[in-house]
C-alpha cells in the first residue's frame, strides 16, 4: 500500500498566508524525507481556508524542494478551465518533474468558487464530464480534437508535447456514484475524498462496483492499485497526548465545515467543543485522534469496508495541532503504520524472533568459543 497526504489545504484565515504556504512547501519536504509516496494539492478560490489558487504552481515549487515523493493535482476544477491548457499543463509538469506529476480532476468544490464565474454546482459536473472526455483524448491520442459547447471551442487541437511518462489521471469521488462512473468510463484512477464520512464509507464498495461496471461496459480497465482513500488521522505517543496537541486548531477547521464551506458532503457533526469534535472522529469513524496502534486499525477497517482493498490511504492535511506536533503525527505514521502496510514490520519481527528462539544455544557457544580460545592462550603461555 502507498501513503501520502491530500493538502486542500485548510488554514485559519487571518494568519499570515505567505507563513502558511511557505509550511505547506515544509510539510512536502517533511513527507518526502519520511518515504511518504504522494502529495495531492487542492484548487480553490474562496472562504479564505484553502488558499492554494493553482496547484500546479505550487506542485511545480514542492518538485524543486523534493526528490522522490509523487505530486498530484488535488485537484484542478475542470469546469473552471478551458480542458486543452489543463492537458498543456499536466504534460509540461510531467517532464519538469520526470514523471513525479499526477493530474486530479474534479468539478469544484465551493459553490462559492463557482458562482464568481456563474456556474452552479450542477453544471460543474456536466463540464467535468465533457472536460474528462477531451483531457483524456488530448493526452492519450495524436488526433485532432474538435469540440464546441457554451464555454469552449477545440479546433484541430493537439498536444504539441506527448507526456513524459504514462500520466496518471484519477478523478474525485465523494459519496455519490458520479466519480467513479467516470473514472470507470476511461479507465482511469479514484480519489475517494470522503471515504471515511459517513456516506462516503458506507458506499466505498459501491463505488468499486461501479467503476468496474462501467469498464465494463466501455471496454476499459481499471485497477485498484489506482484507488486512493482520503481520511483523517492526528497521532501521538499516547491517546492523551494526541487530545491535548489538537486544541490548538480543531475548532476552526470543525468550524470551517460547519458554517463556512457550502460543501454538506463534509459532514462533521454539530459538536460545539474539542471535546465534542474529538469524539466526533473516533467514535463516527471519520478518522482517528490517537496512537499509531489505532491508526493501523482504522486502515485494515477501511481495506475490509472496501470489500478487495485500494492502492493508497491519504491522510487529509490539516492544522488541527501546531507545526512540530504535526510533523511528529506523520512521522509516526512512517515509523510506525506504513511498515505494517508495506511489508517490513513483518520480516524484522520474524527476524528478531528466529534469533531469540536459538540464543540460548547461540549463546552458550559463543561462551564455549571464549573458553576455548582463554584455554589456547593459556597453554600458550605455560610454554613459554
Amino acid at each position: 500500500m502507498r501513503f501520502g497526504i491530500f493538502m486542500a489545504p485548510f488554514h485559519p484565515p487571518g494568519e499570515n498566508p505567505t507563513l502558511l504556504l511557505e509550511g505547506d512547501l515544509a510539510t512536502v519536504e517533511w513527507l518526502d524525507r519520511l518515504g511518504y509516496d504522494e502529495a495531492w494539492i487542492g484548487e480553490h478560490h474562496s472562504a479564505g481556508s484553502e488558499i492554494i489558487a493553482s496547484p500546479e504552481i505550487f506542485i511545480a515549487t514542492a518538485a524543486e524542494r523534493t526528490r522522490r515523493i509523487k505530486l498530484g493535482t488535488g485537484v484542478i476544477s475542470a469546469s473552471y478551465h478551458h480542458p486543452l491548457w489543463v492537458a498543456e499543463r499536466a504534460v509540461l509538469l510531467d517532464h519538469l518533474t520526470r514523471g513525479r506529476f499526477m493530474l486530479g480532476l474534479g468539478p469544484g468544490s465551493l459553490p462559492s468558487d463557482a458562482a464568481m464565474i456563474g456556474l452552479d454546482m450542477p453544471r460543474t459536473r456536466e463540464l467535468l464530464d465533457e472536460a474528462t472526455d477531451l483531457i483524456v483524448r488530448l493526452l492519450r491520442s495524436d488526433e485532432p480534437v474538435n469540440f464546441t459547447n457554451d464555454r469552449w471551442t477545440l479546433r484541430d487541437a493537439r498536444l504539441h508535447l506527448r507526456p513524459y511518462s504514462d500520466l496518471e489521471i484519477a478523478i474525485a469521488a465523494v459519496a455519490s456514484p458520479s466519480g467513479p462512473r467516470l473514472a470507470g468510463r476511461y479507465g482511469l484512477g479514484l480519489l475517494s475524498i470522503g471515504a471515511t464520512m459517513a456516506a462516503g464509507f458506507d458506499v466505498l464498495a459501491h463505488h468499486w462496483d461501479v467503476m468496474e461496471e462501467r469498464a465494463a461496459h466501455y471496454g476499459t480497465t481499471v485497477d485498484r492499485s489506482a484507488w486512493r482513500l482520503v481520511g483523517l488521522m492526528h497521532l501521538a505517543e499516547t491517546k492523551e497526548q494526541a487530545y491535548a496537541d489538537v486544541e490548538h486548531g480543531i475548532m476552526k477547521w470543525f468550524h470551517y465545515f460547519q458554517k463556512v464551506a457550502a460543501f454538506p458532503q463534509m459532514d462533521v457533526g454539530d459538536g460545539a467543543s474539542v471535546r465534542d469534535h474529538i469524539d466526533f472522529v473516533n467514535s463516527s469513524g471519520i478518522g482517528v485522534i490517537g496512537t499509531p496502534d489505532e491508526a493501523g486499525e482504522q486502515i485494515e477497517r477501511l481495506w475490509k469496508q472496501s470489500n478487495g482493498g485500494f492502492g493508497a490511504y491519504l491522510q487529509l492535511n490539516h492544522d488541527w495541532a501546531n507545526p512540530a506536533r504535526k510533523a511528529n503525527s506523520y512521522e509516526l505514521f512512517a515509523r510506525h503504520v506504513m511498515p505494517e502496510f508495506q511489508g517490513q514490520a513483518y520480516s524484522t519481527r520474524e527476524a528478531a524472533a528466529r534469533a531469540a528462539a536459538v540464543r540460548p544455544e547461540l549463546a552458550q557457544s559463543n561462551l564455549d568459543a571464549v573458553a576455548a580460545s582463554t584455554a589456547r592462550y593459556a597453554a600458550e603461555t605455560a610454554k613459554g
